[in-house]
């Protein structure tokens, strides 16, 4: 029997690709920000996807748009800007986004799904602790064997350093984490990290976006497109070198407040390295002064298109926006679609061999439906 699972904040969809891939049959979505909500239904049609605010959104509604009262996953990547290291000097202001994962224990108590998985940035166990442990106090309540750390996805052949927080657990079973598959210390047993060179060195150049706009060819370019340089930061480019940061810029060339001594944040105006993962993909992908997003040899930016390749977007996904900043986000804040898979098959394992005496219970509220419920 196909095992079914539910994608709460479920993004332009990097989760669901990772869980098809793995076995899983997506009956119900959930995201309300319309560009994503958009890519999402391009390239995921088949499954029921509510545009709606998590908050208003009952586990009845979830079921009876599922069709049925069974699920063995309820999968989630809760909003995680306000656990980030980058949000770091602001620690003494709650962001409204921080509560949110305690919707993944309410929509588990009402689903009662088999398994839960759930993904996050490391810092939601230090920052956000106080919330986490509200959230597993909920689950362990209701007999939820939890397991949680921090995994490194380049470990998962992702080919991005991207460490993220992963929480697994089943009704009554445990969840372990899976094995990693890659190491940059290749053995018998684990393949060398895929590299910059595996994902992008075959992309043609990309057009800019202004080209794009000018020539009407925003969408069908395929994405396949960066930001025109200012004169300074083509200057800048082609005087970084791979895998260093700005301080290796001559410092004439640098922006003044990188100048006379300054020691600050240095993953800025940097070039990414043909032969290992890249760094962390985020909104800022195709701004030179946002990371180290320099394509390797050509002095550009990585292209949107490039950018989803390194978090192992299929070539030919849809990114359903004519708006750069917002196709940027998308891709930043996504699961890595590998990463995602690398998880839900030991979902799928652990679920296939669960114990016999395990069974999950009614979910208590499944009359108390939404009736406000856009479904696409």
């Amino acid at each position: 029997m196909t095992p079914t699972a539910i994608d709460i904040f479920a993004g332009a969809g990097g989760l669901t690709v990772g869980l098809k891939r793995a076995g899983f049959r997506v009956v119900a979505a959930v995201e309300n920000e319309v560009h994503s909500f958009a890519t999402y239904k391009a390239n995921h049609p088949e499954v029921k996807c509510l545009k709606q605010d998590i908050k208003g959104v009952s586990g009845a509604a979830l079921l009876e748009l599922a069709g049925t009262d069974r699920i063995d996953l309820l999968a989630g990547c809760p909003p995680c800007q306000g656990f980030t290291s980058l949000t770091a000097k602001y620690k003494d202001k709650e962001d409204s986004r921080n509560k949110l994962v305690l919707e993944m224990a309410r929509l588990t108590e009402e689903i009662r799904p088999w398994a839960i998985m759930m993904e996050n940035v490391p810092g939601l166990a230090r920052k956000g602790r106080a919330l986490y442990h509200r959230l597993r106090a909920r689950l362990e309540a209701l007999d939820y064997r939890l397991t949680d750390g921090v995994l490194q996805v380049a470990d998962y052949g992702v080919p991005q350093f991207r460490r993220r927080f992963v929480l697994l657990g089943g009704r009554g079973f445990e969840i372990a984490l899976p094995d990693a598959t890659h190491s940059g210390a290749p053995t018998h047993d684990l393949a060398p990290w895929r590299t910059v060179r595996d994902a992008i060195e075959e992309m043609p150049e990309p057009v800019t976006l202004a080209e794009a706009k000018t020539k009407g060819q925003v969408e069908r370019s395929d994405w396949h497109i960066v930001r025109k340089l200012s004169r300074e930061n083509v200057e800048r480019i082609k005087a970084a070198k791979a895998g260093r940061t700005w301080t290796h810029i001559p410092e004439h060339l640098r922006p003044t407040c990188h100048r006379d001594g300054y020691v600050g944040f240095t993953n800025v105006y940097g070039r990414m390295e043909w032969d290992r993962p890249s760094p962390t993909i985020t909104g800022g992908c195709t701004t030179f002064s946002k990371g180290r997003f320099g394509h390797p040899k050509a002095d550009r930016t990585i292209s949107v298109r490039e950018a989803a390749l390194l978090q192992t977007f299929p070539l030919d996904y849809r990114l359903d926006t004519p708006y750069m900043d917002y196709v940027c986000n998308m891709i930043g804040n996504a699961l890595p679609c590998d990463f995602a898979e690398a998880l839900s098959r030991r979902c799928v394992e652990r679920l296939r061999n669960r114990p016999a005496e395990t069974s999950p219970a009614e979910p208590e509220q499944k009359a108390h439906a939404t009736d406000s419920v856009r479904i696409a």
